[in-house]
């Protein structure tokens, strides 16, 4: 069998495995890990904007909290695996299409390996931490960022880089933020899902929810630029710093309890998904 054919039947096999019951599974226990993570770090930035500092409100703080559970370590790996379960479905996506009229499309897809390569990498640091490699999932965010931001500083043209890479965070937080009050999630999701009382708790988790998650990004990139502006890495910040910022404004503490609720939100709708999302 010729090398085109080869290739011909491997593209066909791989077509099919993207259409079939296992790889839905996966992506539907991904948005289950994906909720999860959410809400964990919802409550611990709630508990941080009522007084409780000492958990850090980020991936590692959430995996931290993950692990001090009974079964911990077992729940951590079917969180990891999970995850990579929703980075296959996110390649499939980028390969063959997404679900949808406009799911061929460049841009569609372009959008789908982006999320490919994040919940790559998001799956590989917990599966890390849960196989003891603590430093690659539940160390600091901000330490991370701090650290990543001064070594792309140190190449040719690296605050160019930065800026333009928080430039390009601070609008994606912006982007997810009005495609959530817009609602544009109701055309991923199936019918049942906007109906009644079902609609009104899904559109309540999903606007609270995204407009929350792009503040987060929106300000996670602002110190980016900031850090890049001003030529100095150490202010570039974390998803924990970035949540502690909340409270530095004129509205204290309350406007992180609402981001931190709005977080929670996101992770409820992420259950949401995986029951609804069309896949």
């Amino acid at each position: 069998m010729g090398t085109w054919a080869l290739t011909r039947r491997g593209r066909r096999t791989a077509r099919q495995a993207s259409d079939s019951s296992a790889m839905e599974a996966a992506a539907r226990w991904g948005f289950v890990a994906r909720g999860v993570l959410y809400l964990l770090i919802g409550v611990l930035a709630l508990r941080i904007a009522l007084g409780d500092g000492g958990q850090e409100a980020d991936r590692g703080g959430a995996l931290a909290e993950v692990a001090a559970q009974p079964l911990g370590q077992y729940l951590l790996w079917a969180l990891g695996i999970a995850l990579a379960g929703m980075a296959l479905w996110r390649l499939s996506e980028a390969c063959f299409g997404a679900a949808g009229a406009d799911g061929h499309k460049p841009r569609k897809r372009l959008f789908s390996l982006a999320r490919f390569v994040f919940y790559a990498f998001v799956s590989y640091s917990v599966l890390s931490f849960a196989a003891g490699a603590s430093g690659s999932g539940s160390g600091s965010s901000d330490d991370q960022s701090e650290d990543v931001t001064a070594r792309a500083m140190e190449l040719p043209g690296g605050q160019w880089l930065v800026g333009i890479g928080g430039l390009a965070i601070a609008v994606t937080g912006l982007w997810i933020a009005g495609r959530a009050a817009l609602r544009k999630y109701h055309k991923h999701l199936k019918a049942p899902a906007l109906r009644g009382r079902t609609g009104k708790a899904v559109d309540i988790t999903g606007v609270a929810g995204g407009i929350a998650r792009g503040a987060v990004f929106a300000v996670l990139g602002g110190f980016a630029v900031k850090a890049a502006v001003d030529y100095q890495p150490d202010e570039a910040k974390g998803i924990d710093d970035t949540l502690r910022s909340f409270a530095d404004t004129p509205a204290g503490p309350w406007l992180l309890a609402l981001i931190a609720v709005g977080l929670a939100a996101f992770g409820l709708f992420s259950f949401a998904m995986a029951r609804w999302r069309k896949i």
